[in-house]
């Protein structure tokens, strides 16, 4: 693997959820394809199976050099509190932003105590909540609607309802990103819900189904602005998309950049696709099949904090 610095596209910490009465959320099966319907599993069972994949992803990840600030969801009403990336990002210079859900029962997942802890532990100037939007139907779900090129300062977007292009002209102006809108679809002709499951941008390389962005002069136009910053693109098919090889994140470790990936997504690359890959960073597979069955994987469950640490006090 070549030689590792310091990118302000791959944080060194996240935010992470552990559910306690975890389940796949029956609101948001009508347009997320990923998401697959309740398992005849008891109840108790899935709770418990995805309790321990999310204590050992948390270990995994520290293990690896990643700071995890994590989180304890013990309500009933937040079946997708494990993915806390839809409701809130950070940004470099000490910017942080909230963001209207579309679906009512995630709009219970936003925290105060989660705000608290980055203005404690990090510098943070000021919090832009753009969570009133939803009064008007106007969503914006965070880092699933969006995948965030830090470096280039671009937004790359799937049209959906979740990622209404006002918010997205509003979050734009005010953090310095351009969007980049397309429209994706899988080869069933079903509309992308979140295109964070189509594309992962990293430091040095940029993964994603380019072939399910429908117009293929988008497609090019998309593939083009990646490969601008030096970027070695990998492109995955619609297979490996649905087996969630494009939901993955980059992270700092210890010992260099990791890629935070499910287990289930490094079965579905091939060979060649996984030696691009190592050439920039350590692939971090990550066992995670019950979380998975409510339509997100790896990088969902991921909030990257992309702040600058305060100083500690002396002991």
């Amino acid at each position: 693997m070549l030689a590792q610095r310091f990118s302000t596209q791959a944080p060194a910490a996240v935010v992470m959820v552990r559910p306690h009465a975890f389940r796949s959320n029956p609101d948001t099966l009508q347009d997320n394809a990923f998401q697959a319907r309740s398992a005849a599993a008891s109840q108790t069972d899935t709770a418990a199976r995805a309790f321990a994949e999310v204590s050992t992803m948390v270990r995994t990840l520290q293990d690896a050099g990643v700071a995890v600030h994590l989180f304890e969801d013990t309500g009933q009403h937040t079946p997708d509190a494990v993915f806390p990336n839809n409701w809130f990002s950070t940004h470099a210079g000490g910017h942080v932003a909230v963001y209207p859900m579309a679906i009512p029962s995630r709009r219970r997942e936003r925290r105060q105590d989660v705000l608290e802890l980055l203005k404690q532990e990090y510098r943070v100037q000021d919090v832009s909540d753009y969570s009133g939007l939803e009064q008007d139907q106007v969503y914006l779900e965070g880092t699933g609607a969006m995948v965030l090129d830090h470096i280039d300062r671009v937004a790359y977007v799937a049209r959906s309802n979740r990622a209404n292009p006002l918010a997205l002209e509003r979050f734009c102006t005010h953090f310095n990103f351009e969007p980049v809108l397309f429209d994706a679809a899988d080869a069933q002709g079903r509309a992308v819900y979140h295109t964070n499951v189509l594309m992962c941008i990293g430091t040095d390389f940029a993964m994603a189904g380019f072939d399910m962005i429908a117009d293929p002069a988008r497609r090019q136009e998309v593939r083009a602005r990646l490969q601008e910053c030096g970027r070695e693109l990998v492109a995955l098919s619609d297979a490996q998309i649905a087996e969630f090889a494009g939901n993955a994140l980059e992270l700092q470790g210890k010992s260099g950049r990791v890629l935070a990936i499910s287990s289930r997504a490094v079965r579905a690359l091939q060979a060649d696709q996984i030696k691009v890959l190592e050439s920039h960073v350590q692939l971090l597979p990550l066992d995670v099949p019950t979380i998975e069955l409510a339509g997100g994987s790896v990088r969902c469950m991921l909030a990257g904090v992309h702040l600058r640490s305060r100083p500690r006090a002396p002991a």
